[in-house]
């Protein structure tokens, strides 16, 4: 590494610090609806969304009707694009003339826009038209977004609220999000990236002739707004085959950096405007230093890797399969953001990094997407390992866990090991299920741990919905379609659910005011013993698997081996 990879590590750790704060307190205001910057502007539109849905903004839901509300919203949602899909043929904007999509793509791509996954098993240029691109998955790209910062700021109230039923009000979460948050930054990145070479155009395709006299067809489309919110609202999923390699979609070391900064910014500020509403700002930084401390770990391990002499070849930083414009590091510094925000969307083929990166890159899937993790997602994830954490030391010790003045009690560590434990068993499950049949073996390009990571890292990918792939896996089959989308399903509601019902719990229980036994969850001590819990749970859960698949190939890299 040249002391130009240190700056561009350094300028975006400064830069994530620095917006963590001032995004975080504009949220805050958003969503406990108070006057903002936006809202003398865009009030209208808020208003205008209640007038026309007919929604009360004042009426409070409980955690089974916001729940249900969440479900039959999301289902509909993916109806939409399975329709879309399905009838892409006979429908406008489509210069192309795209066909149908097949039931079990359709199904998987439905499931994954839905999830906010965002998995793709086929490319973008030669599948979807450019209104089923609009109209269906950049539309959920929005409102999935917006679906896990609801469930974070229904978690939120749980903790905040006492003696309550209400959790606040879907409609009203979701609106917010959208108008005030996902919409602005989207424009913005948007226009941003127009300015770098992105396109955003309905032309049809270009045909060109090479120099050698060869015809090549040139893809346009309406790529940037796409490009943005995909990345704001941590989607994932390019317009384009190869995603953010592709020089319509990054064309420039600058829209490189923005559409990388874009990944973590929201997830990051979210942090603190969680330690605004609760009101108190160190358990906000608390979780923010944890995630960090476990995105700079994995960074880390994966530069290592990476530059660390290969003896297959004799030398280190290999530029296969890596972002060749813009250097190893700015692969790396990517792969590791788009796995650790359940993002999806990459600028390198993740089947190239090495042994240990590509594991770290799993690693940081396989823990649950709390490394920052997903719009909302992230955080309400990493809070069932802040309440695993209390309800621990409190055993330890003897005396009754307690967070923020809530008593965690067996009903809510019963909801957090459900949602914990069910995207691992579609993991572990599903993979094993895959390594045995012929329909799965069969889409391998790779043999050895290297065959048995693609499948791990597939199943990782859908059932904690992150949707990055190792690139080596044809998973466009009705096996692997069928069998990821019911992991993706899994992944996001047997997770929001149990979320859900823990915030309902929490909201109804009364205050227990603070005495000098009780465990401050804002110092260091919780904070390493946070990290502890969250690495040991996945260490027991995945290292088995793990072991088989990118340890067992640095090994044998090391060795010479190759497969």
């Amino acid at each position: 590494m040249i002391s130009n990879d240190w700056v561009q590590i350094a300028i975006y750790i400064i830069a994530l610090v620095a917006i963590t704060p001032l995004l975080g307190s504009f949220m805050a205001r958003v969503f406990e609806g108070e006057h903002h910057l936006l809202s003398t502007p865009l009030g209208w539109l808020e208003r205008g969304v209640y007038r026309a849905s007919g929604i009360d903004a004042k009426e409070e839901m409980g955690w089974k009707t916001y729940a249900w509300t969440l479900l039959a919203f999301n289902v509909l949602g993916f109806l939409t694009v399975f329709l879309l899909q399905i009838f892409q043929a006979y429908l406008p904007l489509n210069p192309q003339q795209m066909p149908n999509v097949s039931w079990h793509l359709a199904f998987n791509t439905a499931t994954s826009f839905m999830t906010n996954t965002n998995w793709q098993s086929y490319g973008g240029e030669s599948t979807m038209s450019y209104l089923t691109q609009m109209l269906g998955l950049a539309v959920q790209n929005f409102v999935s977004a917006a679906t896990g910062i609801a469930v974070m700021l229904a978690i939120t109230r749980g903790i905040m609220r006492r003696s309550t039923n209400s959790i606040g009000n879907f409609w009203v979460d979701l609106t917010r999000s959208t108008i005030y948050v996902l919409l602005p930054l989207s424009i913005i990145l948007a226009l941003a990236l127009v300015s770098q070479g992105v396109v955003q155009t309905f032309s049809s395709y270009v045909e060109a002739h090479t120099l050698e006299g060869a015809k090549q067809v040139i893809a346009l489309g309406p790529a940037a707004s796409q490009i943005a919110i995909k990345q704001l609202g941590t989607n994932g999923g390019g317009f384009f085959n190869v995603n953010s390699a592709h020089p319509f979609e990054n064309p420039t070391p600058i829209s490189n950096w923005l559409e990388m900064f874009s990944i973590l910014m929201i997830p990051a500020a979210l942090t603190y405007t969680y330690g605004l509403m609760v009101k108190s700002r160190r358990q906000g930084w608390v979780l923010f230093i944890a995630m960090l401390l476990l995105w700079l770990g994995g960074l880390a391990f994966s530069l290592y890797g990476e530059y660390a002499t290969n003896p297959v070849f004799g030398t280190s930083a290999m530029m296969e399969g890596k972002e060749t414009r813009f250097g190893v590091v700015n692969s790396i510094l990517w792969s590791v953001s788009t796995t650790a925000a359940s993002n999806g969307s990459v600028n390198a083929m993740h089947s190239s990094l090495s042994p240990i990166a590509g594991g770290v890159a799993m690693f940081n899937i396989m823990l649950g997407e709390i490394i920052f993790g997903g719009v909302g997602a992230g955080l309400y994830g990493m809070l069932t390992f802040v309440l695993m954490t209390v309800f621990l030391a409190g055993l330890m010790v003897g005396r009754t866990p307690e967070y923020l003045g809530k008593k965690i009690e067996k009903y809510e560590i019963a909801m957090i090991i459900v949602a914990i434990l069910l995207p691992s068993i579609c993991i572990l499950v599903g993979s094993g299920i895959a390594c045995i049949l012929p329909a799965g073996l069969s889409s391998l390009a790779s043999k050895g741990p290297h065959g048995l990571s693609e499948i791990l890292y597939a199943f990782s990918s859908a059932a904690q919905n992150n949707g990055s792939a190792f690139a080596g896996l044809n998973a466009n089959t009705v096996f692997y379609n069928v069998l990821l989308g019911l992991c993706m399903w899994v992944g996001r509601f047997a997770v929001i659910f149990p979320i859900l019902a823990v915030a309902g719990s929490l909201a109804a229980k009364k205050y227990a005011p603070p005495s000098e036994g009780t465990f401050e969850t804002d110092n260091w001590i919780f904070l390493v013993l946070l990290l502890a819990v969250i690495l040991i749970v996945g260490a027991l859960t995945h290292l088995p698997a793990l072991s088989l698949g990118p340890v067992i190939e640095h090994f044998l890299m090391l060795r010479g081996v190759t497969f």
